[in-house]
Order: C-alpha cells, then sequence, then structure tokens
C-alpha cells in the first residue's frame, strides 16, 4: 500500500469544510486521494483541503461537546529579525485534484499538452504508486501540510507528504545554472520583491504531472511562485506556469494558505511493493477493504 499517513497525536487532529474538485471519472482513486485513505475517517487524516473559490479554509469542530473551531491566528502580519515577512510555520493549502477547477476551464493546451493529457492513466501507470517524487507544483498543491522553514538566506519547504523536501537560496545575485542535471523538483532560487517572496524554479526533468489528473510539463517548463503575508494566518500564494511545449501562453492560478499552529508534521511511510515505474498504480490488498 502507498503512503498511509496518519496523523493523530497528541492534540493533532485535522479537518477542514470542504473537499477538493472531483477527478476524471476514470481516475476517481486518483494518487494523493489513495495515499490519505483512511477507514476511521476524516478527523484521523489529513483534510482534502479547502478548495473554496475563496481559498480561505474553514475549519468546524465536531458537533456539540466536541472540540472548539480551530481558529488562525489574527492580526499583522509577523516580521522577521532583518525586516521582511515571516513564512515560518505549518500550513494547510486548499488541495486541488483537477487545476482545471480552479483555474475555470480547460487549461491553455499546445496539440502536445492536450495529447498528453488525454494519454495519462494514472489507474495504470502513474509514477507515484512507485514513491517516486511528486514534483514541486504536484507537492505544494498537494492535500498534506507543508512547513515552510525561512532564514535570512535560504527557503525550505518540508513537505509531510513522501516526507519530501525542497531547499534554495534566497538571492538577487545567484543564477540558474544550465548545465545542471534536470531534476523532479527543478532547480529553484528565491528573491524579493519589497516584501512579496518570489521563487523561480527551471530544470525540471518533465517526469512529473502538474495534478492529480495528468496535467502535463515539459522539461521546459518554468514555474514563478508568489508569497505574501497580508495577515498573522495567512499566506497569499500564486504561481506562474510557463510551459510552451505543453501550453499556448502561460497560465497563472491563486490560492491561500492558513497557518495551523495546532498541527505538526508526521510520519510519512511509502511503500512501492516492488512494482516499477510503468507497472500500474499499487493497490490496497484485499483484507484492507474489508
Amino acid at each position: 500500500m502507498r503512503g498511509l499517513a496518519l496523523a493523530v497525536e497528541g492534540d493533532d487532529e485535522r479537518e477542514a469544510d470542504g473537499v477538493g474538485d472531483q477527478p476524471r471519472k476514470d481516475q476517481e482513486e486518483s494518487s494523493e486521494a489513495s495515499q490519505r485513505s483512511n477507514p476511521a475517517g476524516p478527523e484521523h487524516g489529513h483534510p482534502q483541503g479547502g478548495g473554496a473559490q475563496d481559498d480561505k479554509a474553514k475549519f468546524k469542530g465536531k458537533g456539540k461537546g466536541g472540540p472548539p473551531a480551530y481558529q488562525p491566528p489574527q492580526g499583522p502580519a509577523p516580521k522577521l529579525p532583518w525586516g521582511k515577512p515571516d513564512f515560518n510555520g505549518v500550513w494547510q493549502r486548499p488541495f486541488h485534484q483537477n487545476l482545471e477547477q480552479p483555474y475555470g476551464g480547460p487549461l491553455p493546451y499546445t496539440p502536445a499538452g492536450k495529447k498528453a493529457f488525454d494519454e495519462y492513466d494514472a489507474e495504470n501507470g502513474d509514477y507515484t504508486g512507485s514513491c517516486l517524487p511528486f514534483g514541486h507544483n504536484r507537492s505544494i498543491n498537494g492535500p498534506d501540510p507543508v512547513q515552510i522553514v525561512q532564514t535570512e538566506n535560504t527557503l525550505s519547504f518540508l513537505y509531510e507528504q513522501n516526507t519530501w523536501f525542497k531547499t534554495m537560496p534566497i538571492s538577487d545575485t545567484i543564477q540558474h545554472d544550465p548545465k545542471k542535471v534536470p531534476t523532479w523538483y527543478g532547480d529553484s532560487i528565491a528573491h524579493w520583491e519589497g516584501d512579496v517572496l518570489v521563487v523561480v524554479t527551471k530544470n525540471f526533468n518533465g517526469y512529473t504531472k502538474l495534478d492529480t489528473n495528468g496535467h502535463p510539463h515539459s522539461n521546459k517548463m518554468v514555474l514563478t511562485e508568489k508569497f505574501a503575508r497580508p495577515d498573522a494566518g495567512h499566506i497569499d500564494y500564486e504561481v506562474t506556469v510557463d510551459d510552451p511545449v505543453m501550453y499556448t501562453k502561460p497560465w497563472t492560478l491563486k490560492k491561500s494558505f492558513t497557518l495551523r499552529t495546532d498541527w505538526r508534521i508526521q510520519e510519512y511511510s511509502c511503500e512501492e511493493n516492488n512494482k516499477g515505474m510503468y507497472e500500474g498504480r499499487i493497490k490496497p490488498p484485499d483484507y484492507m477493504n474489508k
């Protein structure tokens, strides 16, 4: 079985109101959703993510006698000693299995992009079934929490899902090296534009997908992300996908992350059951379905 993550430890019980979009019918049990399956119910796993159009996560208690609803911190955005916004913390993001939902319709495919999307079959070949890296966009869009660790000169994302991580410099002078070996998560460099932290990522290997539904990208993709801290409890997040191989024009999505002071990153195990990359999606053993 792939990636059964349990998220109950002390008071760390996670529940969110709302579910991300529905996958294509032939992919209803797509990778992230199946990894988060838990027979005990959502309060014993991670939230599906907000998925709400306003991207502000809503939280509710468990009814009469249950714990109070979670409220994110209030007040102005905190600043670090060197004067920049503080993004440190564990964050919940709205989860969309299909990025066409927050985009508002079909993505602007090239013929190659449409062909790649139509031919993708998660049931019979999703690479995450072999515990291979999700890729940055699929990880930052995933259902499980991410912890951001920020210093004056570095930015790191600690993804609970599959225990992936990504770290990068914050610099106005460091440049992308075109001679670097392409990677699953690409080569990222962050810089400040006022109080907005901008992350530019290039040099992908092209093996990953942008979301659970299999929206493609090529090794020519450039991701530009912007992080802003409007208040103590949220991050305004914007990502622009620029991939001339798969899309006719750059396209942009916006979301809001919610700070979860009541959560911490949990252990996550991904077991591939000795399946190869192209041998198909791993299914739980029969006894787990009873």
